[in-house]
């Protein structure tokens, strides 16, 4: 997948331009982005702040490390199953 030109900090700061009355198909052209992606990102991260972003940020990583976690745990269990399996 295409990595974005605009970090997160930006992208809720041209997503308050609308919400400053601007017209959503003038913020894209000065910002040089579909109006679909805009949208995109509206459902995203719409109504967040500088500090919210950063405390999703810190959750999914969060989350990735307790996702690996359990999946470690898991091909352990399977492994130990295919043990006891054989020896009987």
């Amino acid at each position: 997948m295409k990595k974005s030109k605009f970090i997160e900090s930006q992208i809720i700061k041209i997503l308050s331009f609308q919400e400053s009355g601007q017209s959503v198909s003038d913020i894209c052209r000065e910002h040089g982005i579909s109006q679909g992606t805009f949208y995109s990102w509206k459902s995203k991260y719409s109504g967040m702040e500088a500090s919210q972003l950063k405390q999703m940020k810190d959750m999914e990583r969060e989350l990735a490390q307790y996702k690996k976690i359990v999946a470690e745990q898991a091909l352990q269990i399977t492994v130990l199953k295919d043990v006891i399996e054989k020896k009987l």
